[in-house]
């Protein structure tokens, strides 16, 4: 016989149902919140395109450079000063003056010096006429050898007398012992000069020097004769050519660098010894490369990326063309050359990338492409002043 207990479902099973019935209901709270947010979204208005400016990889010719910063110096360069001490009695030099070698520039005060000069000069003439006297006198057999042999020796004392007084007098006088421009000199009549006082410089300027370092890692890829060329913030757009002339045979031990010497023509002599110059020195021959503006890279920790353009597919809901899209893409980037980036993989020649506006892109993501203004792509740059 059924007892009344046994007809009473257990607590357990009514726990399950309750459980299962609180289940269902979040469920269909649940479903019917998403609907409700995918209808929402899907009747939000969709996000204009971004606008960005595009530009098309393609392949030039490329000069493999070597860059490095270095100083101009004078091919000569002198501080003269005078030998001796005196007192000045004329300056025949003008501050910035292109000098001949040779040509006076400043006098010291010599009138003893030169009446001495002058003395010996007079006694050595008298030497070789008492020599040439003695000759005949010999040869007649009038005086002994000794005496011939006396006289001569005079003479060559009294001419070693005139060229050492001719020296002294030398000495007074500042010549220019190359041709080149003077700087600033100081000095006027009537100042008195200390031995090795510096009167002015001397600086030769064409040809002039540049003298550069670089690392000896790139020690094999130069020879002397390779093009040279200068750019300076003084010559704006200018650019100096030359030969590199010298390489030293020592690496710096505590740098590791190489000592590079070039020659720059200075025919108009724009350039002063002491400025700086950008030097590139080609090496190797010209090749093609891939390239593109450096704006047009997105540098990542990970790796490079262009944001490649994709043409337009499909129509949308109204039966206007769909926007083109971008895709991310992983290039290889080579060496620079102003504006310009080399591209060695990931991409090839015709590619069209986004040039400027990468910061508001994704994959996929809809552009409007605007190339009323493009990014900087000059091999040369020249500073701009607005």
């Amino acid at each position: 016989m059924t007892t009344r207990v046994d007809k009473q479902p257990s607590t357990t099973r009514r726990m399950i149902w309750m459980i299962v019935s609180v289940v269902l209901l979040i469920a269909v709270i649940a479903g019917i919140k998403v609907l409700l947010v995918v209808r929402m979204i899907r009747s939000m208005p969709q996000p204009a395109p971004a606008t960005v400016s595009t530009v098309k990889a393609s392949e030039q010719s490329w000069q493999p450079l070597l860059s490095a910063v270095g100083t101009l110096r004078a091919a000569r360069g002198a501080e003269l000063a005078m030998d001796v001490a005196g007192l000045v009695t004329a300056v025949t030099l003008k501050s910035g003056e292109d000098v001949k070698q040779g040509q006076p520039l400043l006098q010291l005060r010599d009138g003893d010096d030169v009446a001495l000069l002058q003395q010996l000069q007079a006694n050595a003439q008298l030497s070789k006429i008492t020599l040439e006297r003695a000759r005949q006198q010999l040869a007649a057999q009038a005086i002994s050898q000794a005496g011939y042999d006396s006289a001569a020796a005079d003479f060559k004392a009294r001419q070693a007398a005139v060229a050492q007084q001719t020296v002294v007098v030398s000495k007074k006088q500042l010549r220019a012992p190359f041709a080149g421009r003077a700087g600033i000199i100081t000095t006027s009549p009537g100042d008195y000069l200390s031995a090795g006082t510096a009167v002015v410089t001397l600086q030769q300027l064409d040809p002039l020097l540049v003298d550069f370092f670089v690392p000896q890692s790139e020690l094999g890829r130069l020879q002397v004769g390779q093009v040279v060329h200068l750019s300076l913030d003084a010559y704006a757009g200018r650019q100096f050519s030359g030969r590199l002339s010298a390489i030293s045979p020592r690496v710096d031990s505590s740098t590791r660098n190489v000592q590079v010497e070039a020659t720059v023509p200075n025919h108009d002599q724009a350039l002063t010894p002491g400025m700086f110059a950008n030097v590139s020195v080609e090496v190797g021959r010209q090749q093609q490369r891939l390239t593109l503006p450096q704006a047009a890279i997105v540098y990542n920790p990970y790796g490079d990326t262009v944001y490649v353009v994709q043409p337009s597919k499909g129509k949308d809901a109204k039966g206007a063309a769909l926007p083109p899209t971008v895709q991310q893409a992983f290039v290889t980037t080579g060496a620079t050359r102003g504006d310009q980036v080399a591209i060695v993989k990931g991409i090839s020649a015709g590619t069209e990338v986004v040039s400027s506006g990468q910061i508001k892109l994704k994959n996929g993501a809809p552009i409007a492409i605007d190339n009323s203004v493009q990014p900087a792509d000059s091999a040369n740059p020249t500073p701009q002043e607005h």
